[in-house]
């Protein structure tokens, strides 16, 4: 077998005169190291036995390909939303009875959430429900406030932020209501809700993670 794989090459096999022929020695230092670059995971061992095969399988390790990194789109600015007036309602806009369909849907979703909302079900479960819904279209009651301006305000939420609620009442008025200080209510099918404002100082999409507690008095 290793006369056949390290056979000298004659003048005439080697074909053109570049290619000169290698002795029995350089031929097997060549063959070595050239198994030793093409199969870096095997010992010297395993190489040799592979020269007592009668075929040898080079292995080909393939390069892992990168993915390139997605790059997130910027968003606005806080001070460019505000110069574009992205969440500013038009004046013409600010009538309560253009969002009473809205306040319609939001029952129909709070009614979807707990399951509907069976005379049977559990306060305690509404009140959790309520308290991670989204609450743009529900009709709000300011029921207890260190600022006694606010007590008795009553419209349908168009916005909620981290901080306050934007209201529209049924004089059509738009009322911001800080939620610090003040304590709301809101009924759905007999069932009442008090929402503590100062806990809950969240945007709308961060309360669906929060657990608030249930028990305990919570002062304004």
């Amino acid at each position: 077998m290793e006369g056949e794989l390290y056979r000298r090459l004659s003048s005439g096999e080697t074909g053109e005169p570049r290619l000169q022929p290698q002795g029995s020695e350089e031929a097997k230092v060549f063959v070595s190291a050239f198994l030793k670059r093409s199969m870096p995971r095997k010992k010297d061992e395993a190489i040799q036995d592979f020269l007592t095969r009668k075929a040898v399988v080079l292995e080909h390790y393939s390069k892992k390909k990168t993915k390139p990194k997605r790059k997130k789109t910027k968003g606005f600015t806080a001070k460019q939303r505000r110069e574009m007036r992205l969440f500013e309602i038009e004046p013409e806009q600010r009538r309560y009875a253009i969002f009473l369909p809205l306040h319609e849907l939001w029952k129909q979703y709070i009614r979807d959430l707990c399951h509907g909302l069976k005379p049977d079900a559990q306060p305690h479960m509404v009140q959790s429900k309520l308290l991670k819904a989204d609450l743009h279209g529900a009709i709000v009651t300011v029921t207890k406030s260190k600022c006694p301006s606010y007590v008795g305000i009553t419209g349908i939420i168009l916005q909620e932020f981290k901080h306050v609620f934007k209201i529209i009442t049924k004089e059509d008025k738009l009322k911001v209501v800080p939620k610090l200080n003040n304590v709301f209510s809101l009924e759905i099918d007999g069932f009442i809700s008090y929402i503590y404002g100062s806990k809950f100082q969240l945007r709308a999409s961060e309360r669906s993670a929060k657990k608030f507690k249930l028990k305990g008095s919570i002062d304004l």
